[in-house]
Formats: structure tokens, C-alpha cells, sequence
């Protein structure tokens, strides 16, 4: 498929901007957020913990998807995808890999918050690197075949974003989609919810119940399952069969998770927001350097 300056099949020019500005508000919310969350942790030395680690990987992570969705937003404004067939490789392996990063980087958290609560002893630091390593790693591994022949990258029907290509429906298509979410759905969100459910049996039964220990498995079913929705109809069924309209929903809500995970993990944290308010207040930052 090949970028267009036409408007693409079964979008009206004020649909096209109208996602654009979605993408763009969801782009520039979810980058300031993570951004705030990122400063906080490099300027303050209390936030600089094993524990803490996880929660910075998930911001980098949570940036890269809403650094993603402001080139869509750009190409969706532009009403074409300016950078070709290898920019459009490259959008989809760089929004594949964050996407997954986040994913397990939130698997990654409810573990670490399972073993902090339910052991009562901190997590080592080689244990949280190693477990961002591994994040990382495997998110690459995994975006990376689509480049290599297993899976294939493409752009979604406004043909202004890039991501995996599902209208095939062949089996290429199928046998990478449940490997993959497998691997990078299933056992994460088994993950999170394990170690919640894990968790507030421990902490209930003591009476010191204080995480939400059923938002962050809500919130990845409800940030990413239309995507697995969507792909799983796409490798039994004719997708062409769904407006294009609605296809795109699943991606303008998926790029929702980087504001959510930056409220849900970091925002939510006292010293994260004020660590934030002392460096953005003046009068704060200098009385904090004269003590």
C-alpha cells in the first residue's frame, strides 16, 4: 500500500483531522506526563530506588508510544504519510516495540509490588535491571520479526500511522499474532493479575489493603484488548468487512495507556507529585538549594 495525498477509502476530510487532533491531544498529554515523571526521578535521589527503576522504564516506554502517535497526528494533519515505505517500517517497529514494553513493564511493576508487599523485603537492584533488561530485550525480539519476514508492518486504514499489518489474514498473519500475544498478552495480564489478587489476599487479611489491586488489570484489558479484539476477528474472519472507522478505534485507544500509566503509577505516588511541584515551583527550588 502506498502513502496517498488522497483521502483514504471511507474517511471525510473533517474525519481525518479529527483523529489528527485526537492523536495530537493524546500525543502531547502523554508526553508531558511521562515527562514530568521522568525529571522527577533523575532530579530526586529518594526516587532513585529497584522499585522505582520499573516504574522509569514504563514512563520511557508510555514516551515512545506517545512520541509514535505525535508522527501519526503529524501525518493524519498532513492527511498522508510523508516518510515512505522505510519510514513506515520504522514507525511500526518503533510503536510495536514501546507498546510491548509497556505492556510487560506493567507485568513488571505488579510483580515487583507483589514482592515488596508480600515478602516485606526490597527489591534487589540487579533483580529490577534485570528486569528491565528483559523488558527491553524482548520487546525489541518481538517487534523486530515483522522486519525479518514473520509478521509484516503496514499502515493502518487512514494510511497515516504504521503498525502490524493485519488485513492479510494469511498464515504468516495468524501463527506470529498468537505467538506473540501469547508471549506479550496473555502472560503479562496473568501476571498482573496473579500478583494483585496475590496481593491483596496478603494485605486484607492484615488489614493494610492500600494499592488498587484490580485498575491495573482493568486498565490493560481495557487499553489494549480492542487491539486484541480486532486482531484475533482479523485472523478468523474477513476484516474488510469492519468500516474503516471503526478499525482505528483500537489504536486511538491504545495510545490513551501512556496518560493513564503515568497517573496510575507515578502521579498517583506523594513524592512523585511532590517532587514535581518543588522543581516546577521557584520559590520551592529556592529554598530546597539555600537548606
Amino acid at each position: 500500500m502506498a502513502a496517498s495525498a488522497a483521502l483514504p477509502a471511507g474517511f471525510r476530510e473533517l474525519e481525518v483531522l479529527a483523529v489528527g487532533m485526537v492523536l495530537l491531544l493524546e500525543a502531547l498529554t502523554g508526553l508531558s506526563l511521562n515527562g514530568l515523571t521522568i525529571f522527577s526521578f533523575c532530579k530526586t535521589p529518594e526516587l532513585r530506588t529497584p522499585s522505582h527503576l520499573l516504574v522509569l522504564s514504563l514512563a520511557l516506554a508510555d514516551s515512545g508510544i506517545s512520541l509514535n502517535a505525535l508522527i501519526a497526528a503529524i501525518s493524519s494533519l498532513l492527511r498522508s504519510w510523508p516518510y515512505g515505505s522505510e519510514g513506515c517500517q520504522a514507525h511500526g517497529f518503533q510503536g510495536f516495540a514501546t507498546a510491548l514494553a509497556s505492556i510487560s513493564g506493567s507485568a513488571a511493576i505488579a510483580w515487583g509490588r507483589y514482592h515488596h508487599y508480600c515478602t516485606r523485603s526490597q527489591l534487589a537492584w540487579n533483580t529490577a535491571i534485570n528486569l528491565v533488561l528483559f523488558v527491553w530485550l524482548s520487546s525489541a525480539f518481538w517487534a523486530a520479526l515483522p522486519l525479518l519476514g514473520w509478521g509484516h508492518y503496514d499502515y493502518e486504514p487512514l494510511g497515516t500511522c504504521c503498525t502490524l499489518d493485519y488485513s492479510r489474514g494469511d498464515r504468516n498473519f495468524t501463527s506470529f499474532l498468537f505467538t506473540m500475544a501469547f508471549f506479550n498478552f496473555l502472560i503479562p495480564l496473568f501476571i498482573t493479575f496473579t500478583s494483585y489478587c496475590l496481593m491483596e489476599q496478603k494485605l486484607a487479611r492484615s488489614g493494610h489493603l492500600q494499592v488498587n489491586t484490580t485498575m491495573p488489570a482493568r486498565m490493560l484489558l481495557l487499553g489494549w484488548g480492542p487491539y486484541a479484539i480486532l486482531y484475533l476477528y482479523a485472523a478468523i474472519a474477513d476484516v474488510s468487512s469492519i468500516s474503516p472507522k471503526l478499525q482505528m478505534v483500537p489504536a486511538l485507544v491504545a495510545k490513551t495507556m501512556p496518560t493513564i500509566n503515568a497517573i496510575n503509577y507515578a502521579l498517583h505516588s506523594e513524592m512523585v507529585r511532590r517532587t514535581i511541584w518543588q522543581c516546577l515551583s521557584p520559590q520551592r527550588r529556592e529554598r530546597d538549594t539555600a537548606q
